[in-house]
């Protein structure tokens, strides 16, 4: 079913990984498809998957963080894709894991920058293209780090969790327009920010002895919960956070 037709999307960090799963699976749901990131040659490959099924992907290069290339990203996109916009997916992130001690302000800062600020920017650049329209989709990719922690995560873990008090305070002020704001949480994923953990094979034990499921989540499952949670059907969930982890914050 084509439940999204019609329908605008916006995804930062869209060239691999859930970005990418995300993109595909909103395209394939009838979405057209903004796709946002530092990586032109990873985006234009994502476009080119979602055009050889019919989908409409347009690229658009940028880091997130810088306040600049977001206003234009918005210009570039309103030449593009028109005034309206209706799904915005936050989803650009970096992780650098170091003890609290072994950083220095600039990696701190460009944790929080991508993970946290970038979200920030994008939603006050097109928040204002999805309002007036009766619907709306705001997604914010958190983490299960917004809930819980582990060692080397102090950048990670305060930009997530920043990102989860960012998500429930928008929920309350776009919910006059009926622009649903709500965070995704996933655990461990199979994807390439990943690879080097699932290729060891001691470390990758040592995370799975965490997840009650005992495996590393698949992308296309968060893309598929990305297309029912910007459905219609999805209408009355807002201002929370859905967990997909394979059981790990529930111990």
């Amino acid at each position: 079913m084509k439940s999204l037709e019609n329908k605008t999307a916006l995804i930062t960090g869209a060239s691999k990984g859930l970005g990418k799963a995300m993109a595909v699976a909103l395209a394939q749901s009838g979405a057209g498809i903004a796709l946002v990131s530092r990586d032109a040659a990873k985006l234009n490959g994502v476009a080119g998957e979602i055009r050889k099924t019919g989908g409409r992907a347009e690229v658009f290069v940028a880091d997130v963080g810088d306040e600049a290339q977001v206003a234009r990203v918005r210009e570039e996109f309103t030449a593009k894709f028109g005034g309206k916009l209706h799904i915005l997916i936050n989803n650009a992130g970096i992780n650098i894991r170091k003890t609290v001690t072994e950083f220095t302000l600039a990696e701190w800062n460009s944790v929080i920058n991508t993970n946290l600020t970038s979200a920030f920017l994008l939603c006050r650049a097109f928040v204002p293209l999805m309002k007036g329209q009766g619907y709306g989709r705001i997604i914010n990719l958190t983490s299960i780090m917004s809930h819980v922690s582990i060692p080397g995560r102090t950048a990670y873990s305060a930009s997530k969790t920043g990102l989860l008090g960012f998500t429930r305070a928008l929920a309350l002020e776009l919910a006059p327009e009926k622009i649903t704001v709500n965070g995704i949480s996933p655990g461990v994923f199979g994807t390439e920010m990943n690879i080097p953990l699932m290729q060891n094979a001691e470390l990758s034990a040592q995370f799975l002895a965490k997840v009650p499921l005992s495996r590393w989540g698949n992308p296309d499952e968060i893309g598929k919960l990305a297309v029912y949670v910007c459905s219609e059907d999805a209408g009355f969930i807002t201002g929370t956070d859905i967990l997909i982890d394979g059981g790990w914050t529930a111990q």
